[in-house]
């Protein structure tokens, strides 16, 4: 994100990935990692680490999915400290029901945080957040450099 004046800010993107879509995820990373590094990321825990190992990415870990870390990001989301959610769920036919991952997706509509769920959904956020397309969360976001300078 660029201000009038040529400043970049930072976007809070969230990064979550089942187990079964980590490599997917991890290679998402390596391909975007020029762009992910402009901003400040938090993932589950064992997300983060199989991300940040391949990248070299600093990566706020959370944490795991089953500890909770659905529920920080959720949090996190309702107090609209995230731009951005990369969540790549476990689709396979037989895979369990995800009530908490349900909610986080809830709480993503109800607070327009925009969310990928698949690499081509994330490709299209990725390159839009890259282009500035996403720079109206400057203004939602209460932790945005845009916003801490306005106090």
């Amino acid at each position: 994100m660029i201000d009038s004046e040529g400043k970049v800010y930072e976007m809070e993107i969230a990064i979550i990935a089942a187990d079964v879509k980590k490599e997917l995820m991890t290679q998402l990373c390596i391909a975007y990692c020029g762009i992910l590094s402009k901003h400040n990321l938090c993932a589950t825990n064992i997300t983060a680490k199989y991300i940040s190992e391949a990248t070299g990415l600093q990566i706020e870990r959370l944490l795991t999915g089953e500890q909770g870390g659905e529920q920080q990001i959720a949090t996190r989301v309702a107090y609209n400290e995230i731009d951005i959610l990369l969540y790549f769920r476990d689709t396979r036919p037989d895979a369990p029901y995800d009530k908490e991952g349900e909610e986080l997706l809830l709480a993503c509509d109800r607070y327009n945080i925009p969310v990928a769920t698949n690499i081509a959904s994330a490709e299209v956020l990725i390159t839009a957040l890259d282009r500035g397309d996403l720079d109206w969360r400057n203004f939602l976001n209460p932790r945005s450099e845009y916003n801490r300078k306005r106090k």
